[in-house]
């Protein structure tokens, strides 16, 4: 057992009930935990949970927000060549699939798990932001009119996508199980692995080459309406790394049996698999190139974010490779009052407190 036993877990449970005594902070837990029958938030002991979820709550927004004339015309009048389109086709065709399968693993597996409310508060949270990516590329395909099967089929026909959907997909299988649980070695490990594939390499590693390459676009002043969408899914997406690495870290602090060094070398390995994935994919986007981007640089990229991922679950670097796109850190930086797309919208915050120009 990771945990509490079961009958240590039953026995707290009807101490409580029968004396009648209010949840201690203390007496809970981010997995197997039965002390408490609803969502109960107070009193929160897990106080970054909260903030979490309070920074994804001003963070609102809505890609319907977002004016798309500039990108329409871009996209119809022949501005972009071949290979900046299938940039962008890429990347909508990725996207559009993973944000789902992010959405699935929360809703079906990863909420069913984690037994504290104030991480289920904030997985809800989560769980509505990626409906709103989804949202956000329908909205794109749809205002560029684009070919939506082209777009939505690619996890199907594009095998570098089809590649990293996979990878991803059958770290949910096995948590899908109606007999799996978390209450064993072997089944808080392969929650972890879940978490770790999920956050730390979904959206910790997978996503940023899109980033790079949509967000290129806009720091050369084009395709801005795309550009300012990306940016605030990005800034979503740091959130919710961030998250995933505290959650990552709490279940390894609370069962350290579970971190043993063959699991360590498990995780390095899923990393490192993930890192070729996401080169291959990086060079499917770019076969020729285009200015200021090409598949050796996303190389060294993949890598050097790869390592930051590591060290921040506690595992060693595997790479070395310096960052590219130091413009990237400048882009991530969410506490910055900044004017990133000279759009109409200047501060990224909720509908309340929006600035105009």
């Amino acid at each position: 057992m990771v945990n509490d036993s079961s009958e240590r877990t039953i026995e707290v449970h009807a101490r409580h009930k029968s004396s009648g005594r209010s949840l201690i902070a203390e007496e809970k837990r981010l997995i197997n935990c039965s002390t408490v029958d609803v969502n109960q938030l107070m009193p929160i002991k897990y106080h970054w949970a909260w903030e979490h979820y309070q920074n994804g709550c001003a963070n609102h927004w809505m890609p319907s927000e977002v004016p798309m004339g500039k990108d329409i015309e871009t996209w119809r009048t022949g501005s972009l060549t071949d290979d900046e389109k299938l940039v962008i086709l890429r990347n909508l065709g990725f996207f559009s699939t993973a944000e789902s399968l992010v959405g699935n693993n929360l809703v079906l597996a990863i909420f069913r798990h984690v037994t504290n409310p104030e991480c289920r508060q904030y997985l809800l949270r989560q769980a509505f932001e990626e409906a709103i990516h989804t949202h956000t590329f329908l909205y794109i395909v749809e205002s560029l009119g684009l070919d939506d099967r082209e777009v939505f089929n690619m996890y199907r026909e594009i095998p570098s996508i089809a590649r990293k959907d996979a990878f991803e997909m059958q770290l949910t299988t096995g948590l899908l199980d109606p007999n799996f649980t978390t209450e064993t070695a072997e089944g808080a490990q392969k929650f972890l692995e879940n978490l770790i594939g999920y956050y730390l390499i979904m959206e910790g590693i997978f996503f940023y080459t899109g980033f790079v390459m949509i967000l290129s676009f806009h720091r050369q002043n084009r395709m801005t309406g795309i550009g300012e969408q990306f940016q605030y899914i990005l800034r979503d997406e740091t959130i919710h790394l961030n998250f995933g690495i505290d959650l990552i870290n709490g279940v390894r602090a609370e069962n350290p049996g579970i971190w043993t060094a063959d699991f360590q070398e498990r995780v390095i390995k899923l990393v490192r698999e993930a890192v070729e994935l996401e080169v291959a994919y990086a060079w499917d986007c770019l076969p020729r190139g285009i200015v200021g981007l090409n598949g050796e640089l996303f190389r060294d990229y993949v890598q050097h974010i790869a390592d930051r991922r590591l060290e921040r679950i506690g595992l060693p670097t595997q790479y070395g490779s310096a960052n590219p796109f130091p413009w990237m850190s400048e882009t991530m930086d969410l506490g910055k009052e900044k004017n990133f797309f000279e759009t109409r919208v200047t501060e990224y915050q909720s509908a309340a407190s929006l600035a105009w120009d």
